[in-house]
């Protein structure tokens, strides 16, 4: 029987070793440490340019012939730090005579773009332009690319002002480096796959769920043109058409005034109604409980500037929202929850986008009487009900699957931490 890879541990020890250099300074020496290297000493230090060859697009040194031989992969910068890379062929990659070659386990680092400091490991030979940087080393790959991985954030932080501007291959090299013995790199960079394969797996998990979601909603409401969902329970097999019903008869526009003493909640587009207080961002919101509105609980709150991206959530409790958003309160025959999933649907986003008052779509706005008139296909209570617990049920996995998924990464940086000593932690 296959051994399960969540069984594997990391025989890891601290270590308390009280190394100092020549010159009587302390010497770099992790927190964290395979048993068999305690007594091996402190780090040695360099530059990643001084440790490594380094190259970016140029042009190449052999003949076009030999020197793609044939089709050959083109690495574009934004596939770097992809945890699901697929690397494709590509007529450019043919065509950029600049382009240079790279061979499988070289490190590849994105210097332009959005993810600037991202870093993998090559999985293919393929080509690359001057946007992203290959480091080469005869032993040393995996380790130097968990390296960077481990330093991106100071990366990001000190040479792009928090996320702003590019990288140079200049930037790069002039990192400080600190390794040990090719053993115990190889030893540390093999510990870090692991944790990469699970993390990996994980992640897959994640997606497939997350897919798996979208396939069967699509089933479970009608389509275009239909007025019964392709996937349908058992018990509301000979239930006949979904009724099509305004959205005015479903649902009431509240109107109330806030009180004192309730939590403030905003509406996300990815996580519904969230609690103020626990987003990190700034708000120039009303404070005061009357300038708000109030929501009770199992309302649905909309954004009616957002409302065509997907913008709502249901009140999981009495609340205080935006007096920008719109409350609507659900009439005795409707489950608010099966409303925030098919509202949130493609079809019925542009439905909603239909209905909005606006001369550019970033100026767009659903106000209730508009919302009121759209037409929507509803089943019965019962059925939504269903609807509504087979969902819930789905979401409560996929958000336990990248609970641990997060945990996995957690700890894995928790590890990183302790087990590269940092050069600015010595000087």
């Amino acid at each position: 029987m296959k051994k399960s890879r969540s069984t594997k541990k990391l025989d890891v020890s601290a270590s308390v070793l009280e190394t100092e250099k020549v010159d009587g300074t302390p010497a770099l020496v992790p927190k964290l440490r395979f048993p068999e290297f305690c007594n091996e000493g402190g780090w040695s230090e360099g530059r990643i340019g001084q440790f490594c060859q380094s190259f970016s697009g140029g042009t190449p040194e052999t003949s076009r012939k030999d020197y793609y031989g044939g089709d050959i992969p083109f690495i574009r910068s934004a596939e770097i730090g992809r945890s699901t890379t697929e690397l494709f062929l590509s007529d450019e990659g043919v065509k950029n005579s600049s382009a240079k070659k790279v061979t499988r386990g070289d490190v590849l680092v994105a210097l332009y773009g959005a993810n600037s400091g991202d870093v993998a490991l090559a999985k293919i030979d393929g080509a690359i332009n001057q946007a992203i940087l290959c480091l080469r080393s005869e032993s040393s790959n995996p380790f130097i690319y968990q390296f960077l991985s481990h330093r991106k954030s100071w990366i990001i932080d000190t040479f792009l002002q928090g996320g702003q501007g590019n990288l140079s291959g200049e930037i790069i090299k002039s990192i400080s480096l600190a390794f040990p013995t090719v053993y115990e790199q190889r030893k540390i960079a093999s510990c870090l796959a692991s944790l990469d394969e699970l993390i990996g797996e994980q992640g897959r998990k994640v997606d497939a769920l997350r897919t798996h979601k979208k396939g069967l909603m699509q089933q479970l409401f009608p389509r275009e043109g239909e007025t019964q969902p392709q996937l349908r329970f058992p018990e509301f097999q000979d239930a006949g058409d979904w009724e099509i019903r305004k959205a005015g008869t479903l649902f009431e526009n509240r109107i109330t005034k806030g009180e004192h003493g309730l939590p403030i909640y905003s509406v996300t587009m990815n996580d519904g109604m969230v609690r103020r207080d626990s987003i990190d961002r700034n708000f120039y919101d009303i404070e005061e409980a009357s300038g708000n509105k109030k929501a009770c609980a199992n309302d649905i709150a909309y954004n009616m500037m957002r409302m065509w991206q997907g913008a709502l959530g249901v009140a999981p409790q009495d609340c205080l929202v935006s007096p920008a958003y719109i409350v609507l309160a659900p009439r005795t025959d409707v489950v608010p929850a099966f409303f925030q999933y098919m509202l949130k649907l493609p079809a019925t986003l542009l439905l909603l986008t239909s209905h909005s008052r606006g001369l550019t779509k970033d100026r767009l706005r659903l106000y209730y009487d508009d919302f009121a008139r759209i037409p929507l296909k509803v089943p019965s209570f019962k059925e939504q009900q269903r609807i509504c617990d087979m969902l819930n049920s789905l979401d409560d996995l996929i958000t336990a699957e990248t609970q641990k998924l997060e945990a996995l990464k957690t700890h894995k940086r928790g590890l990183m931490q302790q087990m590269f000593p940092s050069p600015e932690e010595a000087s």
